[in-house]
């Protein structure tokens, strides 16, 4: 089977970066109250800036689907080339609409490709590393050519203030505390609007790096742990979650259903422990030692969780030191199932790689405990 190479890399940021201070100006305060939880989510995950891709008075100025064909605009070299694209695979966690699919309409804003397969997979931040295997696995087999493959989010409107001001004032109209629940309130300083793309090939660029694909492994533990971030459903006491198909219209509006939540009480002790595990046993499978590892980019939410998973592979006997690991977290916010792109793109493009150096993706997904690992080598 053929090699498989990702011979480009590009991405596209929305507007201006908005900094921990500009925040609430563009999300909006909930109850015109600001935020008990913000400032210590944001001393926590360790962010400075992220990108939304709404205007301050919360107005959207772009669609998911338009982020990620802007970042395609921005892979290739010319409008001529799109028509060379045999195969196009787009991960998010939230597509614009639930039909059609997110990869469609990624596709239907480049009018200048052809009739070609299209691919969208389901899930949080490892779709985004889904879309890439699957791009990675066509190419092996032989039956596509040029393959390009996104992550992209723009979760911005979901997050913002008038999403939850029906449930705040009902909560306020029964004299209840008439704050927003932590695991909705905790979310809105977390997440990141923007995409990236890879351009993938059988060829390797004849000048200049290309990062060739060693191998994609994928895990899930929802057979194991309870769901722990999700959205269009709510969270029973069992730990079931119910449909907003099973909810009124009006049930839908005063809960705030289609906000985005997170059982932060599940999040912290099994993030890090069942999936980093299960990344030292994939190492020792393939036989990747420690010093084998040049570069480490593990996909976090937040610094927070930094020290963790360094003392967690040092347990599993695979410690990698601070000084290979890669991420723009800080500077470009949590992008979901943009955030591994974005950093692939940033460190292609450093200038800083040489022939041999290998790459470690490292792509946990809390939905219910997905994780995807790569291997990529300079060549």
């Amino acid at each position: 089977m053929s090699e498989v190479y990702i011979t480009r890399t590009a991405s596209y940021m929305p507007n201006e970066p908005v900094s921990n201070d500009e925040m609430e100006s563009y999300l909006g305060q909930i109850g015109e109250k600001a935020s008990k939880s913000r400032r210590i989510v944001l001393r926590n995950n360790g962010i400075e800036n992220r990108f939304y891709a709404i205007d301050e008075s919360g107005r959207p100025t772009h669609t998911n689907a338009e982020l990620a064909s802007l970042a395609i605009r921005n892979l290739v070299n010319s409008t001529e080339e799109l028509k060379e694209i045999d195969l196009l695979t787009c991960g998010t966690s939230i597509p614009d609409q639930m039909m059609p699919s997110h990869a469609v309409m990624v596709h239907g804003w480049l009018p200048e490709t052809n009739n070609i397969e299209v691919i969208s997979p389901a899930g949080n931040c490892c779709s985004g590393m889904h879309a890439f295997k699957y791009a990675y696995m066509s190419l092996k087999v032989g039956d596509k050519k040029k393959a390009v493959c996104t992550g992209s989010e723009r979760l911005s409107r979901a997050l913002h203030a008038d999403h939850f001001e029906l449930e705040v004032s009902k909560m306020r109209e029964l004299e209840q505390n008439a704050n927003l629940s932590f695991d909705k309130d905790f979310l809105r300083w977390m997440l990141s609007d923007g995409a990236a793309a890879f351009m993938m090939q059988t060829e390797k660029n004849e000048d200049g790096p290309s990062l060739r694909v060693d191998w994609v492994e994928a895990f899930s533990f929802a057979n194991e742990a309870e769901t722990c971030m999700y959205m269009a459903c709510d969270k029973e006491a069992d730990g079931t979650v119910k449909s907003f198909m099973d909810y009124t219209t009006d049930e839908i509006v005063e809960k705030s259903i289609y906000s985005v939540k997170q059982d932060v009480k599940l999040l912290g002790p099994n993030i890090v422990s069942l999936g980093f595990k299960k990344l030292h046993e994939t190492l020792v499978a393939k036989g990747v030692t420690p010093e084998d590892v040049t570069y480490f980019l593990p996909h976090m939410s937040s610094y927070f969780f930094q020290p963790k998973i360094a003392d967690a592979l040092e347990e599993y006997g695979f410690p990698i030191p601070e000084e290979k690991w890669f991420t723009n977290l800080k500077t470009k916010g949590n992008v979901g199932a943009g955030s591994i792109y974005l950093m692939v793109d940033e460190l292609f493009n450093s200038g800083k790689l040489k022939k041999g150096d290998k790459i470690l993706l490292a792509v946990p997904e809390s939905a219910r405990f997905s994780y995807v690992f790569s291997l990529l080598t300079v060549c």
